[in-house]
């Protein structure tokens, strides 16, 4: 878990998903859903922020709610990736 708010976490998911998805010789490029939860939805205009700089050459279907999160998380982000 990284400090700094919503905007932080954001970034350090989606730097997450960048590594898991090179170790599978993909990019952010060949992801086709994601499905963002954050604690509070509150937080949705920030978070879209910081996730739209990371989505520049393709913006993904996406689906966003609002939950309970473990471990004081804000934001969970599940993707969907298909090789072009």
């Amino acid at each position: 878990m990284v400090e700094g708010g919503i905007e932080a976490e954001t970034a350090q998911v989606i730097k997450n998903i960048e590594t898991v998805l090179k170790n599978h010789q993909m990019s952010l490029k060949d992801v086709v859903k994601c499905t963002v939860i954050l604690a509070d939805i509150e937080d949705f205009s920030k978070m879209n922020a910081v996730y739209s700089k990371f989505f520049v050459d393709n913006l993904p279907a996406r689906t966003t709610f609002a939950a309970n999160l473990v471990a004081n998380a804000k934001i969970e982000i599940e993707v969907i990736a298909a090789k072009k």
